[in-house]
């Protein structure tokens, strides 16, 4: 007998976002590249705090992915990341410690310093 695991998780059936900072960067950034190319964001399992954030180039969408479309800019994320990532947002922030792409996720319930880890 085999049970299932359910993760109960705030941002459960939520859409997931793209700011426009974050649009007009991915942008700035897929420019210089070959034409084609989409930011792919997804949660693998580690970090210091259990699951972390992964950002790659892709030229290919897969069939389950989610596309994120905004000023030009294209984000996939896969359905398994899909959960994790309900209802947050995908920002750009620049400030004094530097500049990065920043998830605002509701579903974690900490963060590492660095901002590329959580836990739920």
């Amino acid at each position: 007998m085999s049970e299932s695991m359910e993760l109960d998780l705030p941002g459960a059936g939520k859409p997931i976002t793209l700011s426009s900072r974050a649009a007009k960067q991915i942008t700035k950034i897929l420019s210089g590249e070959e034409p084609g190319l989409m930011l792919r964001v997804a949660v693998t399992g580690g970090g210091c705090s259990g699951f972390q954030y992964a950002f790659t180039f892709d030229g290919e969408k897969q069939d389950e992915d989610l596309v994120l479309e905004k000023e030009g800019a294209t984000v996939l994320i896969d359905d398994v990341s899909q959960m994790y990532l309900g209802g947050s947002e995908i920002d750009y922030v620049d400030d004094l410690i530097g500049a990065s792409f920043k998830i605002n996720n509701p579903n974690a319930s900490a963060n590492c310093g660095c901002g590329t880890s959580f836990s739920i």
